[in-house]
């Protein structure tokens, strides 16, 4: 059986679904991107990484504190 490797399109698609997501809850992570280098190289399992980057500490903990909510529901 063979495994399905995400694709460029699929790959933005999912950043910018992922954006969208944290932008409703006022969350902004610049460097939000698809990683150029897992089009070099080959994983196992094949996958498409996202980089979600570095951000400031204001903004790890409105993300923590929107993934806490969530958890709770």
């Amino acid at each position: 059986m063979q495994e399905h490797r995400p694709t460029a399109y699929d790959m933005t698609l999912t950043v910018e679904e992922l954006r969208a997501a944290l932008t409703l809850h006022g969350i902004t992570l610049p460097s939000l991107r698809v990683d150029l280098p897992t089009f070099a190289a080959e994983y196992a399992p094949p996958a498409g990484l996202i980089t979600l980057g570095n951000c400031n500490t204001a903004t790890a903990h409105a993300l923590a504190a929107v993934l806490r909510k969530a958890a709770e529901r």
